[in-house]
C-alpha cells in the first residue's frame, strides 16, 4: 500500500464488487460489541454538537473482528473523509508527515497495525495528535531549524492486535480505547444471515447457525465461510444451501464443530506429541510446524486460549485436558495428577523460547 494512504469501503479478505458490500455502514447495522458502539456513538453525537472533531481513537483486539469496519463507520457518522493507511507503511517521517498535510478540517486518518510505526514517526505523530501541529526540521548541521506548521484537526483512529506493543506516550495520546471481543454464535448468526441476503443466497437459520458456531467468534471468518457453503452448494447441491450441505463443506474445508482447522489441530498436536504437552515455548512451536510465531500469538492461540485447549505459562505454553479430550487424545495420568498453570499467570515474553 502507498504511504499516501487510500480510501477503503472494505476488506474482509473477499473479492471486490459485491462482497465490498458485505461491511456494515452504519452503527445500527453493526452486531455485537455493544458497550463499544454504546461509547462511540455518544463520543460521535457530542462531537457534531459542539462542531469539533472527534476525539483520537485506538481499537485493539485479535484480527477480523471489525477495526477497519469501525473506522469506517465512524467516518459515515461524522460526515467527513477518511484516509486509510497502516503503521508498516511509513519508512521515514516524511511519508506520514505528507499525509498529514493533506488531510482537511475534522477528516479520519485510520492506521491500521499502528503498533508497527517506527518511533521517528511516532515523534511526528505526537504534536499532531496533541497540539494539530507539525514540527519540521530544515537544513542539517549548525544551520538546522526547526519549523512549526499548523495543521487542520483531525481524528486519528489507531487499530492493532498487539496493544502491548504500542509504547507508552502513544497510548496516552488517545482519548478513547476499546477492545474488540469475540463474538457469541448468536450474534455471527445474524451477521451471516445479513451477509446471506446481501449475497441473494437463501440461507436456513440452521445452516446459518451451523457456520456463525464454527467462525472462532470471527465475522470475517463467517463471512468466508458462508462463501464456501454457498459455493459448495451451487455445485454439489443445485444450488440450495441445507444445514446438510452446510455441514458437507465444512468438513472438506477441515472445519470442526468448535471451529478449530488443520492449523489450530497442527499447534496443539504438536505441543502434545512432540513435547508431552508442554511447557514448550513459543518459537519452538512456530519452528516445529513450520508457521511464524506472530501467527501463531496473533492468529491462532486466542481462540484456543478462548476455548481452553491452551494455558500460558512463565515457562511456554502447555495444552490442557480440554485439548487432549477434543483431539481424542488419552490424557496422561501423570499429568492428571500434576496441577496445571493457570490462565491468569504471568505469560511468557512473546519472543522468548
Amino acid at each position: 500500500m502507498s504511504s499516501e494512504g487510500r480510501i477503503v469501503a472494505a476488506d474482509l479478505g473477499m473479492e471486490d464488487g459485491e462482497e465490498r458490500t458485505l461491511r456494515p455502514q452504519v452503527l445500527l447495522d453493526f452486531p455485537g460489541q455493544g458497550r463499544t458502539k454504546e461509547n462511540i456513538s455518544i463520543a460521535i453525537q457530542a462531537a457534531q454538537a459542539r462542531g469539533e472533531a472527534l476525539d483520537h481513537l485506538l481499537l485493539y483486539g485479535p484480527p477480523g473482528l471489525g477495526k477497519t469496519t469501525l473506522a469506517n463507520i465512524v467516518a459515515n457518522e461524522m460526515g467527513v473523509a477518511i484516509r486509510t493507511t497502516s503503521g508498516p507503511a511509513f519508512e521515514r517521517p516524511g511519508d506520514l508527515a505528507a499525509i498529514l498535510t493533506g488531510l482537511k478540517e475534522h477528516d479520519i486518518l485510520f492506521i491500521d497495525e499502528v503498533h508497527r510505526l517506527s518511533r521517528a514517526v511516532e515523534e511526528i505523530l505526537y504534536p499532531a495528535m496533541e497540539d494539530f501541529a507539525l514540527d519540521l526540521v530544515i537544513g542539517k548541521g549548525p544551520g538546522a531549524r526547526t519549523v512549526r506548521l499548523a495543521m487542520p484537526k483531525f481524528t486519528l483512529i489507531g487499530a492493532t492486535t498487539r496493544y502491548a506493543m504500542i509504547s507508552a506516550p502513544m497510548r496516552d495520546r488517545f482519548g478513547s480505547v476499546f477492545r474488540l471481543d469475540f463474538y457469541d454464535a448468536e450474534t455471527l448468526t445474524t451477521i451471516v444471515k445479513r451477509s446471506a441476503g446481501i449475497l441473494g443466497a437463501d440461507l436456513p437459520d440452521d445452516a446459518a447457525f451451523e457456520v456463525a458456531r464454527r467462525s472462532r467468534g470471527t465475522p470475517r471468518i463467517a463471512n468466508r465461510l458462508l462463501r464456501r457453503v454457498r459455493d459448495y452448494a451451487e455445485v454439489r447441491n443445485g444450488g440450495q444451501i441445507t444445514l446438510d450441505s452446510a455441514r458437507a463443506a465444512l468438513r472438506m474445508l477441515d472445519v470442526d464443530d468448535l471451529g478449530l482447522d488443520d492449523s489450530d489441530r497442527a499447534v496443539l498436536r504438536c505441543i502434545i506429541e512432540k513435547f508431552g504437552g508442554g511447557p514448550v515455548g513459543l518459537e519452538t512451536i512456530a519452528a516445529a510446524i513450520s508457521e511464524e510465531s506472530d501467527t501463531i500469538m496473533d492468529v491462532y492461540e486466542p481462540f484456543l486460549l478462548q476455548c481452553g485447549f491452551l494455558n500460558r505459562t512463565p515457562r511456554g505454553r502447555i495444552a490442557t485436558q480440554a485439548a487432549y479430550a477434543h483431539l481424542g487424545i488419552p490424557y496422561p495420568a501423570e499429568r492428571a495428577s500434576t496441577p496445571q498453570a493457570g490462565l491468569w499467570d504471568e505469560p511468557e515474553s512473546p519472543v522468548a523460547d
